[in-house]
Order: C-alpha cells, then structure tokens, then sequence
C-alpha cells in the first residue's frame, strides 16, 4: 500500500482537500451534466485571473458546419516567439476554454509565446476519434495560417491529443517544433508501474481512468489505434523534441516514462520530469503548493525552450 501520507506535503494535502471540496472522488458516478457542472464550478473557484500584459481573444475556426471554439493568448510586451496549440485536460468529458483559461494566459505571459486554446468536441456525445479529429483541424488552421513555429501541448487528456497530432504530423513540412505534454494519459501497461503502485492515488484512480477510456472508445475497438493512445504506435521516429512532466502520486506517471523511452530509442530528443509528491491535476496548485509552483515554471522554460529551438536538457 502506498504511503501517501509520507509522499505528499502538507500543501499538497491542503490542494488535495480543497479539490474534493468541489470535485468528490466519486464524481464519475454523476451523470455527465452533473460531472460538468461539478469541474467547472471547482474550476471557477481556482481561476487565478489573468497576467498583465496578456491579449484575449476568443474567436472559432474549422468548416461551416462544424466550428471549433478557440482562445487565443497574446503577450504584448514582444512579438511572440512560437504558437503554442494547447489541448485542455478533463478525460474527454469535462472543461473547456474556460477550465483552463488562466493556466494558458501565465503560460503566454511567461514562455513569450501565443497560446491557442482548443475546446474540442466531448464525449459521450462525440465519442473518438471527434476530439483528435478537432485537434487536426487546429493543427492544420495554425500551419495553414499562421506563420510561427507550433508548439504542441496539453494536460492529461490534452497531453494525450498533443502526442497524436504530432505523430499524425510528423512528416509534415510544418511539422511541430517541440510538444510538452503534462501527466500525459498515453495508453500505457495498467499491469505494471504507476498504474500499479498509484492505482487509488488521490485526485485520479484507474476506475476513473477506466471510466474515461471506455466512455472515448464508445465501445469500438481501439486495439492499435496511436491517434486514440499514442503508446499504441510502433514507430516513434520523426517526432518532435519533447519534454514530458508527470505527477508522481498518479497512475499515468509510468506513460511518460515510456514515452520517452521509446522516442529515445527511435533517435528522438525527449526528456521526462516526475514531480515528487505531486498529483494528477496540479497545475491548479500552482500558486498555493510550492512543489507545483516549481514544476509549473519548468514547463513554461521547456516551452520557452522549444519555441525557440532550443534544447537545454
């Protein structure tokens, strides 16, 4: 039994608590209006407004008939350096632009890139691959339209759509330059590693990993399928430099190692952080937990990095 009690601060702790204040444990339990209800009134209560110097707009893209909502984050102090395409975390069923609105205006203000918020379609009313499809659209209308470098990036199932889209893109003549993908949800081994040692973690149990997962599928059979689980793949050359932050109190702390792993084997640049002590969904913890405070300036560097070619690791 992990001793959770020793692993995560009192901070953390205090983050932990205050989460389940608004987000119980058995919130998948609830039907989805209910579920929704629940994540975007925890999520009104964490938003920690907006940076100076930061331009919002909030605009769609896509076909006549089918728009796709974005937000778009603007540093003003100079011209920005990369577009940053962010996928928002939520297990496919849950949040939106505004759940993680205040997260991807700090990370505009801080790495001096334009972030793109995508609100893709949910599920169970748009089962897979509807939300990997409206990530492409939002690859492609960034590559098409805008001419910075794409940084891919996104959090629990948002790092999931991030690592597709880069390797359905990877051949591309604006292929991304970087992605950064935090406690990434990748379909890695559940009879092994994290998914063992974390399987009851607080804030993210693989019952609802499971909930989540089945819930996309829509009951069709995903076996091999790299755009629904990227760790599905079998051919991980070609991608672009990486940098993976992973939560070590998580059951998906084990898919970013092996991510890595297996970029590093095909010749790829990658790198993965395992934050101690933290949990699944952090960055909400970011101005109150040091631990998060600190893991969320790592990523903003590593996107700072990317953006401009760098690789500091």
């Amino acid at each position: 039994m992990t001793d959770y009690a020793t692993l995560i601060d009192a901070e953390t702790w205090a983050f932990i608590e205050r989460t389940n204040s608004f987000y119980p444990p058995d919130t998948i339990d609830q039907t989805i209006d209910g579920q929704r209800a629940i994540y975007d009134r925890m999520c009104r209560a964490f938003h920690a407004g907006y940076p100076d110097g930061i331009r919002v707009e909030t605009t769609a893209i896509g076909t006549a008939t089918h728009r796709i909502p974005i937000r778009i984050y603007t540093p003003s102090a100079a011209a920005p350096s990369a577009l940053v395409l962010y996928f928002h975390g939520g297990g496919f069923v849950v949040g939106g632009l505004e759940s993680h609105d205040d997260v991807c205006a700090e990370l505009a203000a801080g790495s001096g890139c334009t972030v793109v918020s995508v609100d893709y379609r949910l599920c169970p009313e748009h089962v897979h691959p509807a939300a990997f499809d409206d990530a492409m659209t939002a690859f492609r209308w960034a590559a098409d339209t805008q001419d910075l470098p794409i940084v891919l990036a996104g959090d629990s199932a948002g790092g999931n759509l991030a690592a597709a889209v880069a390797q359905h893109t990877r051949r591309d003549a604006r292929a991304a330059v970087g992605q950064v993908l935090i406690y990434p949800g990748l379909g890695g081994d559940q009879s092994a590693g994290s998914y063992v040692t974390h399987t009851e973690a607080p804030m993210l149990s693989v019952r609802d990993i499971d909930f989540y997962r089945d819930i996309r599928a829509g009951g069709a059979d995903i076996a091999g399928d790299a755009s629904f689980a990227p760790l599905f793949d079998i051919d991980f050359s070609g991608l672009p430099p990486t940098v993976v932050v992973t939560a070590e109190c998580d059951p998906l702390s084990s898919d970013g190692a092996a991510y890595r792993d297996r970029i590093l084997a095909a010749g790829g640049r990658a790198v993965s952080f395992e934050e101690a002590g933290l949990v699944h969904g952090y960055l909400r913890a970011r101005h109150t937990v040091g631990r998060a405070r600190a893991s969320f300036a790592r990523i903003v560097e590593a996107t700072a990095a990317l953006a401009k070619g760098e690789w500091p690791y």
